[in-house]
């Protein structure tokens, strides 16, 4: 489906008339104004803004290209913003870099036909944020009507989303070296294989960087944390991998097919990750208001292991679920959560690492954000497997392709996320942030704000899982 942006004023090569973006029904109305300006001003004549708009809205944003030198000609309006109606507005990737920002001066029509200073200086991507304007981050705005690959502009038109800007997390203060999970993780390693590293006891090492990483995430990030902690006496030794035991899913997701607000909880494979499901943490989700709790952990007295957003790597816009089938993603167990969730299609397929031992977990191979995908083809096998999956990622998504080599440094266990702008954006460690090439990582950011890490390489050597799986998303 191609959505037609809305008309703007196009550039005129004799002289730059202005040019305005009304951005929703109640929101300001950016105006870009014909000549540059040097900063704010007290008050606008109305006339200056209606020869621009057309019109004298109650409220409007005048736009200046601030970070641009004086003697360079400031960018068009037109260039960096587009509406899209009532989904929103489609912002080109660029205004993320801070030397490309927007800034906005807002104003209100007064009795007296001057409009009056009310705010200065506010980011483009906060006013809208702010003002509840969804805004679809694209490569190019000329082009995002036309193109097909873009979810962020089809997804907001049913308003329908692919990240949050809520997670739970839960910090490592009882963390050690799970026995029971390494017999199928081969990412793990024992915590006498971390001792030469500095820093004092294995775990005050992970907490530093628990902490780190929970730092990068709320303060520069922006994202909303519910934060719980564990002890020993609890005999959670990976209860920092939240992750694997629940999901939460909006109504609406899954392109409607999600007809209710919903919880559900997970079957784990070992015991003492079993015991992660705490009736504290459970009793904090439920009272969120989730409409239906679908609760499949019984199925672990059959011997039956469905890892959560471990094993289910979603699309949660076009409703598309990718397993890698193992000893914790049951296939029967994923027929069964897709027709219970009302996702559309199921893509399974097997994946193992260089030793062609199967990956324990498909989060570890491959992510799925707004418009970018991140997956590891080589780890699977099969050609038909392989090329179906890479065929229904490239269907939506631009797809990044990385080899085992970076998927055993944690490339393929990142998670996008909303900032605090209401922007996407991608978490992962920094062992994984370096493992990307420059390339890849230019071609991410091409449809995700800014690339959020933070160095937890004692959490992932010891338990064998990344930044991605320290996250349970909250919707």
């Amino acid at each position: 489906m191609l959505y037609r942006l809305s008309s703007v004023p196009e550039a005129v090569s004799a002289a730059f008339q202005g040019e305005a973006v009304r951005v929703s029904s109640s929101g300001p109305t950016l105006v870009q104004l014909p000549e540059r300006s040097w900063g704010p001003t007290a008050t606008v004549p109305a006339s200056a803004i209606s020869s621009v708009a057309g019109t004298s809205p109650a409220r409007v944003g005048i736009v200046r290209d601030t970070f641009a030198p004086y003697d360079q000609e400031p960018r068009q309006l037109s260039s960096a913003v587009a509406s899209l109606g009532d989904a929103g507005v489609a912002v080109a990737s660029a205004l993320s870099e801070p030397h490309n920002r927007l800034i906005v001066d807002e104003y209100e029509l007064g009795g007296d036909g001057q409009y009056e200073l009310k705010d200065v200086g506010t980011d483009l991507f906060r006013l809208l944020h702010r003002e509840g304007v969804h805004a679809a981050y694209v490569p190019d705005v000329a082009a995002a009507g036309r193109d097909p690959l873009l979810n962020s502009i089809h997804g907001a038109a049913r308003e329908l989303r692919q990240s949050t800007n809520e997670v739970l997390m839960v910090a490592p203060t009882a963390f050690g070296f799970n026995d029971q999970a390494a017999q199928d993780n081969r990412f793990m390693h024992s915590a006498a294989g971390a001792s030469g590293q500095p820093g004092g006891s294995t775990r005050q090492r992970v907490l530093r960087e628990f902490a780190g990483l929970y730092h990068e995430l709320t303060q520069v990030a922006g994202v909303r944390v519910n934060l719980f902690e564990h002890s020993q006496a609890h005999g959670t030794p990976d209860a920092v991998f939240p992750n694997n035991w629940f999901s939460t899913h909006p109504r609406g997701e899954a392109a409607g097919g999600v007809q209710e607000s919903t919880l559900v909880f997970y079957p784990m494979k070992c015991p003492n990750r079993q015991a992660e499901r705490r009736e504290d943490i459970m009793g904090v989700l439920r009272a969120k208001g989730y409409t239906r709790v679908l609760d499949l952990s019984p199925e672990e007295k059959a011997g039956g292991y469905f890892e959560g957003t471990g094993v289910l790597v979603l699309d949660r816009i076009n409703g598309v679920v990718y397993v890698a089938l193992s000893e914790r993603a049951d296939a029967k167990l994923a027929e069964r959560w897709a027709e219970e969730m009302g996702y559309k299609e199921l893509v399974t397929f097997q994946s193992t690492d260089a030793a062609g031992v199967p990956v324990y977990h498909t989060n570890v191979m491959m992510a799925v954000g707004t418009d970018v995908a991140v997956v590891c083809l080589e780890s699977v096998a099969d050609p038909k497997e392989r090329e179906r999956l890479r065929a229904r990622l490239a269907a939506t998504h631009k797809v990044i392709d990385i080899s085992r080599a970076q998927m055993g440094a944690m490339s393929g266990n990142v998670l996008e996320l909303q900032d605090g702008r209401g922007l996407p954006v991608m978490a992962m460690s920094s062992q994984a942030y370096h493992a990307f090439t420059e390339e890849q990582r230019r071609a991410m950011r091409q449809h995700v704000a800014a690339l959020h890490h933070a160095p937890i390489d004692t959490l992932e050597h010891i338990g064998g899982g990344s930044v991605r799986c320290a996250l349970g998303e909250v919707f």
